[in-house]
């Protein structure tokens, strides 16, 4: 019989959550018409599309009209950075990132590099932050993208957005920013935080992998990028192909959901993330990564010096007559090299450290009972592992 599983690693992907999973499932079985066929039968998936259009635009005070579907995160990610790359590159040829931006922010940025784009990396703090002041003293006239991600992946870390954004306006630049982790859990509104380019996902709102959004602003400051994909005109043009229907509606009222119950999520997650990282510091020579004062309510990374982050995962799911309790060391999109994490040592910390290092994302599906079972285990398999190497 296999093992009862408590999950903290909703920042790698969610659940799907049961009422979205029943919004969709009509257009995988008897609703499935192509949402671009002109007949009866198309035209209700087409509603059903819309209606998520809407229900996406809504959580992040966006027009409809500027929201376009994708695969996910990674796939916005790439559209918008290449394809300012490719309508703006005449004006310049300069884009400035953060050091510590999700890897597929930062591997498109050294593929333009390649492609002979000049790309600057802002440092952090030890608290995970950009400093402004070095920021303005990168914009130049050239710049023409600003990208800085919202909340961090793996520390939670919310980084001033607002006046980042106002910041690479002044100089003339877009701005973007990957809200993969922020949208759902915060209040995201992308004319108050000035916003040009937002990409999001889809698993991690609990509706299904496979399925994003990327917005682009077309009032104001319009944003133009080229098509990502060509041959039939889906998307106004931008990315072809025909829509995934099951998977626009699931992300769709995902975002409703967020919107209706994301006061309630706070409290509920935040309480138990704030009870797991008490018990947890009582551990000795432990700490939290990065800034305490502004982050995502639900994440916690903690250091736990001289026990590997590996072994501790390890440890955590070995008992039989437990549950396996699912962490992580890191980003789960960067599990598979060998080395440690870009985001912690940009902060400070040394490889030692943070090869020590675990991950927790909670969500609104966990109970106190299972994180009290959490920091028994973790508080033996620590202290097992630091008593092996003395």
């Amino acid at each position: 019989m296999q093992n009862e599983i408590i999950y903290l690693d909703h920042n790698a992907t969610t659940p799907v959550d049961l009422r979205v999973l029943d919004a969709m499932m009509p257009y995988l079985t008897h609703e499935f018409a192509n949402a671009n066929s002109t007949h009866v039968f198309g035209v209700k998936a087409n509603d059903a599309v819309k209606k998520a259009r809407n229900q996406v635009a809504g959580l992040i005070g966006a027009e409809a009209h500027e929201i376009v579907f994708t695969s996910g995160a990674t796939e916005a990610i790439n559209a918008a950075i290449k394809g300012v790359a490719e309508n703006y590159g005449a004006k310049g040829k300069h884009l400035i990132t953060v050091k510590t931006e999700h890897s597929a922010v930062l591997d498109v940025c050294q593929y333009l590099q390649k492609k002979g784009f000049e790309i600057s990396y802002l440092d952090v703090d030890n608290q995970g932050l950009i400093n402004l002041t070095e920021l303005q003293s990168q914009l130049r006239s050239d710049t023409i993208l600003v990208s800085v991600m919202l909340a961090n992946n793996e520390t939670g870390v919310i980084q001033p957005i607002k006046q980042i954004a106002e910041l690479a306006h002044k100089a003339g630049a877009l701005f973007m920013s990957d809200t993969t982790q922020a949208v759902g859990k915060i209040p995201v509104n992308v004319d108050e935080m000035g916003i040009d380019l937002l990409c999001m996902s889809g698993h991690k709102v609990y509706a299904p992998k496979g399925v994003g959004a990327l917005y682009v602003r077309q009032r104001g400051n319009r944003v133009k990028l080229p098509s990502l994909l060509h041959g039939g005109g889906h998307e106004r043009g931008m990315r072809s192909g025909t829509l995934n229907v099951p998977g626009i509606v699931a992300i769709g009222h995902a975002c409703a959901l967020a919107m209706q119950e994301m006061s309630d999520n706070e409290k509920h997650i935040k309480s138990l993330r704030d009870y797991l990282e008490t018990e947890l510091l009582k551990i000795e020579n432990t700490q939290i990564n990065g800034t305490t004062k502004n982050r995502l309510y639900n994440t916690s990374n903690i250091l736990f010096k001289g026990a590997d982050s590996d072994a501790i995962i390890m440890g955590l799911s070995q008992n039989e007559d437990l549950p396996v309790i699912a962490v992580s060391n890191g980003s789960a999109c960067t599990s598979t090299r060998i080395e440690p994490s870009h985001v912690l040592t940009a902060m400070g910390l040394d490889e030692t450290d943070a090869y020590s290092c675990l991950r927790f994302s909670l969500g609104k599906n966990n109970s106190k009972e299972a994180i009290a079972l959490v920091i028994e285990q973790i508080k033996k398999v620590v202290g097992d592992l630091r008593a092996m190497i003395l």
